[in-house]
C-alpha cells in the first residue's frame, strides 16, 4: 500500500481525488486535507490572498492529519498558493512544508513542470479561471522553469465555486480556446475545475495531452514515492513512458 497525502483548500473539486484512487488500483490511498482558504470577505484569487493561502502556518496546521494517515508523501495541491511565489519561494514553500511534515513534499506548480518533462513537452498552451494579473504569474513560473508558453488564455476572474460547478462542456471550451496548433500540450492550472473524469475525452477531442492541476498533484505524489501507476483513465500522464534526458 502506498499512501499520499495532499493539502488542498477549500473544498470545490475534493471528489477528483477519490475518483483517482478509484483508477489508480487498490494499493494506492489519498488522504485530503483541507486547508483555510481565506478570511472573512478575502478574495481568495487575489495575489495577496494566495500569498496568505500558501503561508507556512497555514499549511503546517495539516500535515499532522497527513502523519497520522500514514501518508508517506505531501503535496500542497494547488497551483496559484504556489506559482504566485515565485520559483524561490516555491522552492522556500516547499521546504517548509517538508520540515512540519517530516515528509517529502511538493506542490502542484512544481508538478506540472516535472510532469512535462515526464512527457517531453517543451512549448504548452494554458487555460485558466484564473484573474489575468494571477495567469501571468503562472506563465511567468513555467517560463522560468525553461517551458516557451506558446499560448495563455483567461476564462475571467470566476470564483472557485463558479470553476467547481463547470461542466464537460466548459472546461473543453476552454481547453480549445487556449490550445494552439504548436503547443505540445494543455495545461489547466485550477485544483477547483473538476477535470479527472474528462482526460480521455479531452486528449481524444483535442489530440494531444492535457495537464491539470488535480492530476499532476497525485501525479507528483507518486513521483516522491518512487511509484509509477499505468492508469489510462487518467490520461497520457500515466500512461507514456518516461522520457529519458541526454
Amino acid at each position: 500500500m502506498t499512501a499520499l497525502g495532499f493539502l488542498y483548500p477549500g473544498h470545490s473539486a475534493e471528489d477528483d481525488y477519490p475518483r483517482m484512487e478509484q483508477l489508480l488500483g487498490s494499493d494506492v490511498r489519498l488522504t485530503v486535507v483541507h486547508t483555510e482558504t481565506k478570511e472573512s470577505g478575502e478574495d481568495v484569487r487575489s495575489v495577496d490572498a494566495l500569498l496568505a493561502m500558501g503561508s507556512a502556518e497555514r499549511l503546517a496546521a495539516g500535515v499532522d492529519e497527513l502523519r497520522l494517515s500514514g501518508a508517506e508523501a505531501v503535496v500542497w495541491a494547488c497551483a496559484s498558493g504556489s506559482f504566485v511565489r515565485g520559483p524561490q519561494g516555491a522552492h522556500e514553500q516547499v521546504r517548509a512544508l517538508a520540515r512540519a511534515a517530516g515528509l517529502p513534499a511538493s506542490s502542484t506548480s512544481f508538478a506540472f513542470v516535472r510532469a512535462l518533462g515526464e512527457i517531453g513537452a517543451h512549448r504548452v498552451a494554458i487555460g485558466t479561471t484564473f484573474p489575468d494579473d494571477v495567469t501571468g504569474l503562472f506563465a511567468a513560473f513555467l517560463t522560468e522553469a525553461g517551458t516557451e508558453v506558446a499560448a495563455v488564455h483567461g476564462s475571467g476572474a470566476v470564483t472557485d465555486a463558479e470553476a467547481a460547478g463547470w461542466d464537460y462542456g466548459r472546461v473543453l471550451a476552454l481547453a480549445r480556446e487556449a490550445d494552439r496548433p504548436d503547443a505540445d500540450a494543455i495545461l489547466l492550472p485550477d485544483a477547483a475545475l473538476h477535470t479527472v473524469s474528462h482526460l480521455p475525452a479531452l486528449e481524444k477531442e483535442l489530440a494531444k495531452p492535457v495537464l491539470t492541476a488535480n492530476q499532476v498533484s497525485v501525479w507528483e505524489a507518486l513521483r516522491l514515492t518512487g511509484r509509477r501507476v499505468n492508469a489510462p483513465g487518467l490520461g497520457t500522464l500515466f500512461t507514456r513512458e518516461p522520457v529519458i534526458q541526454a
